[in-house]
């Protein structure tokens, strides 16, 4: 999402970023009951370090591990920017975890929503809209309230796109080996029960709808007088790419095959081995010589 050199320091942040989102999402898919969901969440909502009292103690460590992550990012922006992001962090983290919450029920309930519910819950759930907040913090250097309520409020296509292609993309890979788990909510399973089609109508479909939310990011990449910086629209841009990257052969980040791994190994490992190479030959010109 964010290769350049200098961004450095919010790689890192979305590293741990994305590493929260995994393990609490498994929280809320595999390991809590819906008693214990709606504890954590109200926990979230609460963003009080006593807070942790209140829930199961398999709990207690994820909750301080989102908490104290989360603090030490504000903690740094404030340092470097002179502005108090907690409340706009906390708020992202509070709405993915009800949207996380309303698919634990529909999946307790063998609830199969409307499409349409579906895709206003999704659009938050699927971690975009988080992944955006963070973002515009770590990048921006002047920020400002416009562009905070396109984010938190209206959604700018930019993140409402880039979201919806991370989730379609998600979907056609995963839909199937959701089906056989049982989980009934996810956009091809809503819209085949909503319109009756055939499971391969509507995967055209959501394809259709991709394609149709590259258009609209692409008209925001060139209109005027944008609110935002050019590297955050980047980044969501890159967003919506390696959703399509990481799903293109099947589920690459849940269930990763040789090749999915191999794509990930050789960004860390090639360019490493040709510095070593270049290193080598040049140690070797300096004794020749």
């Amino acid at each position: 999402m964010i290769f350049e050199p200098k961004f450095s320091d919010c790689r890192k942040n979305l590293t741990k970023l994305a590493a929260l989102v995994t393990t609490i999402d498994d929280v809320y898919d595999v390991y809590g009951s819906l008693d214990e969901l709606e504890l954590f969440t109200a926990a979230v909502n609460r963003w009080d370090i006593e807070a942790v009292e209140t829930l199961p103690d398999y709990m207690k460590l994820c909750f301080l591990a989102l908490y104290n992550t989360t603090n030490e990012m504000a903690y740094d922006i404030l340092k470097r920017k002179g502005v108090n992001i907690i409340p706009h962090l906390k708020r992202a983290w509070v709405d993915l975890c009800k949207t996380f919450l309303m698919e634990a029920k529909w999946c307790s309930n063998k609830e199969t929503p409307t499409f349409k519910a579906y895709l206003d819950n999704t659009l938050v759930s699927i971690s975009g809209v988080l992944i955006s907040v963070h973002v515009y913090f770590l990048l921006t250097e002047s920020i400002t309230k416009e562009a905070l309520e396109c984010l938190e409020k209206k959604h700018h296509p930019l993140v409402e796109c880039s979201s919806l292609i991370f989730r379609f993309s998600n979907d056609l890979a995963t839909s199937k080996a959701e089906l056989e788990r049982g989980e009934s909510a996810n956009s091809i399973l809503c819209y085949m029960y909503e319109t009756g089609v055939s499971e391969q109508e509507a995967r055209k479909h959501i394809s259709s709808l991709i394609e149709e939310a590259w258009k609209k990011m692409n008209k925001e990449r060139v209109a005027p007088d944008s609110l935002f910086e050019k590297p955050f629209i980047e980044t969501a841009f890159n967003l919506a790419r390696i959703a399509q990257c990481t799903y293109q052969d099947g589920d690459g980040h849940g269930a990763p095959d040789n090749k999915a791994k191999n794509r990930v190994l050789s960004v860390i490992i090639e360019p490493v081995t040709l510095v070593q190479r270049l290193q080598h030959r040049s140690n070797l010109l300096a004794a020749v010589s």
